[in-house]
């Protein structure tokens, strides 16, 4: 069956190898926080350095992300605060290393409920992760060197987070904000957003600075992008001129102009980019 709530997706969503997995939360009340947890099946050798650089473009999501060496003993740790541009990444893992990584990706609006400080000027930011999760490092650092596969991990990190729900930290008007935001697909304005949540322009700001990292009208632009970009990658019929008027562009000009800005290409290369190297992606379409 399909999953027929919000659903942001990566540059590259069919992307399935030994290196990149997604495991879905299993329990339904996290999984309104957590869009996935992924990482490498298990554990595997860097032979040879890189050239390949990924695309990571702006997905309303923000992540854990562990970097497991066996080889030096060591586990590094990361959070990385929602980006409203793309950029690019590469694998600079010493080679002849033996890693592994395991990453937790939270809705920007779902990291909140589990940190301990605030989101403020995360935008586009990387930082520890004991800064704001010191509790979860804590509880999972030690299990990521005992578990070596990602759905043993998942499973952990899961029951960890399950534990902590007792002690979310949410806010009603954000809430709402989001469910309006999601609805209409990111196509209301930031003053009619406020209006909609009965309060004004700047109190709404300054909870979403709190909450999430960013202003409503950002994210706001940033769900559209992701609802556009949903319906390129999965709707077979797609044309530009019906997303012009369903997603409240000004003009055909400004949809591909707004793509690209956050997508760094156009819709054609971008849906190659996506489908490049793909296998089964009708088992993607069925989830």
């Amino acid at each position: 069956m399909k999953n027929m709530f919000y659903k942001p997706l990566t540059a590259t969503p069919f992307k399935r190898d030994e290196k990149y997995k997604e495991v879905q939360p299993q329990n339904q009340e996290l999984a309104k926080y957590i869009r996935c947890f992924w990482g490498s099946e298990k554990p595997y050798l860097k032979k040879e350095k890189s050239a390949v650089v990924s695309l990571v473009v702006p997905d309303t999501c923000v992540d854990i992300i562990y970097r497991i060496d066996y080889t030096e003993n060591r586990i590094t740790g990361v959070f990385c605060g929602i980006n409203d541009s793309s950029f690019c990444d590469r694998d600079d893992t010493e080679c002849g290393h033996m890693i592994s990584i395991f990453a937790i990706r939270f809705y920007a609006w779902g990291a909140y409920a589990f940190s301990e400080d605030s989101m403020k000027d995360t935008i586009n930011g990387f930082y520890d992760v004991q800064s704001r999760f010191c509790w979860l490092d804590k509880m999972l650092r030690q299990q990521l060197l005992e578990k070596h596969s990602l759905e043993e991990r998942s499973r952990i990190a899961e029951e960890i987070f399950l534990q902590r729900m007792f002690k979310i930290r949410q806010h009603p008007i954000v809430d709402h904000a989001v469910k309006q935001m999601i609805m209409f697909k990111g196509t209301q304005s930031a003053a009619g957003l406020a209006e909609e949540c009965v309060v004004s322009s700047r109190h709404l700001e300054r909870l979403f600075h709190e909450y999430i990292g960013i202003t409503p009208k950002k994210l706001c632009n940033l769900v559209r992008y992701q609802c556009l970009w949903n319906e390129i990658v999965i709707n077979p019929g797609f044309r530009v001129l019906d997303a012009v008027y369903e997603y409240g562009y000004a003009d055909q000009s400004h949809l591909m102009r707004e793509f690209k800005r956050y997508h760094t290409m156009d819709i054609q290369k971008a849906k190659m980019y996506a489908y490049h190297n793909v296998g089964n992606i009708q088992y993607f379409l069925d989830r």
